[in-house]
């Protein structure tokens, strides 16, 4: 890895921002077809488990189609998953309803989506989180390198901390998940190399993740409480959730117990889940509803293509959100290093090695 030279940097860390949608009023409804919009193209979406409201992915993603239905006009409809049994009869159900696209949210859809798309040649398919490689001619994978932004958060991370511990969980051991978890580790790992400091990481190892702590799933938020009540009785005092929903236990434990700060995922909480924005230090960004609105867009015009996309810190397809009330707290040294960790990255200079970080092998 580069050396950082820590000479004077202009302009403070460029930090992207993505709030979270408001959900639908009747979250636990299974279709929920737009009232307004001219034109007769639907857009369709089938949600992962957590919750259309889930403050992060799924919501990120739907927020995407709300902005596509008020930008062009479109109708729009969703169908909740409660559980992964869930994901082949909702699509199947939305095949039936002359959808103009049919975006399914979570690396877990990906065999009931690539299935579906096989069997629907005529139908338009764009996934988060997965694509398809080889390559299906009408499915569009929206993919996100959050192992370069994670980079940032965890060298962040290891300059705030007071304890010398940092902490991160999964919810499930998915590369969507554990690529948040590589980034973070890494950028630990070079904040120590670069400031010879011997900050601990606890929860993930990039090189033992069998070891690695997770939730199980994305929507029992007592069992991230009861992680994240670990990690402060170990002394972490930066915790990094990548579990959705279940999150949301982590940032209650840090609020309720006053010794930790969060790093959120997905969307920025502290405009997504603004009850805990006293502890979110930042948020790792994904710009899911850009990339979801964009790839509608796309569709409507009769441009649709099946080419991966992957957000990048260099598109701005992820990146790092605004530190909020934090602002004052972080450094301006920190702040400018992590400026100069971004442009590293971006140009080369400074690699993230993470196995799970996608590819654009699938286009």
């Amino acid at each position: 890895m580069k050396k950082l030279r820590l000479a004077a940097f202009g302009a403070a860390a460029a930090m992207t921002l993505a709030a979270c949608g408001s959900a639908p009023s009747d979250s636990g409804s299974s279709a929920s077809p737009a009232a307004s919009g001219s034109s007769d193209f639907l857009a369709c979406m089938v949600s992962d488990a957590g919750g259309i409201d889930d403050r992060s992915f799924n919501a990120n993603a739907y927020k995407g189609v709300q902005d596509a239905v008020a930008e062009f006009g479109i109708q729009q409809k969703f169908l909740e998953s409660k559980s992964q049994t869930d994901y082949e009869p909702n699509i199947n159900a939305l095949v039936n309803d002359d959808c103009g696209i049919i975006i399914t949210v979570g690396f877990l859809m990906e065999d009931a989506t690539k299935k579906a798309a096989k069997q629907n040649a005529e139908e338009k398919f764009a996934i988060v989180d997965a694509a398809s490689d080889p390559a299906i001619d009408n499915m569009k994978g929206l993919v996100f390198n959050t192992a370069q932004s994670s980079f940032l958060a965890g060298y962040l991370a290891a300059g705030m901390s007071q304890t010398g511990k940092v902490a991160t969980f999964g919810g499930l051991a998915i590369p969507s998940v554990t690529s948040f978890m590589d980034g973070y580790w890494e950028g630990v790992q070079y904040y120590n190399e670069q400031n010879g400091k011997q900050v601990e990481v606890l929860g993930w190892d990039q090189n033992k993740p069998d070891s690695g702590s997770f939730a199980g799933g994305f929507d029992d938020q007592a069992k991230g409480q009861q992680l994240a009540k670990n990690f402060i009785q170990q002394g972490a005092d930066i915790i990094f959730p990548v579990a959705g929903p279940v999150g949301l236990g982590a940032a209650k434990e840090a609020q309720s117990t006053g010794k930790a700060d969060i790093i959120w995922v997905d969307s920025d909480g502290y405009e997504s889940a603004p009850q805990y924005k006293d502890v979110f230090l930042t948020s790792v960004l994904k710009k899911i509803d850009v990339a979801v609105k964009d790839t509608i867009g796309e569709t409507i015009d009769g441009n649709f293509s099946n080419k991966e996309y992957i957000g990048t810190l260099e598109n701005e397809g992820t990146g790092l959100a605004p530190f909020h009330d934090f602002e004052s707290q972080v450094p301006q040294e920190l702040k400018d290093q992590l400026e100069q960790i971004r442009q590293g990255i971006i140009d080369g200079s400074i690699e993230v090695t993470s196995p799970n970080q996608p590819t654009d092998s699938a286009s």
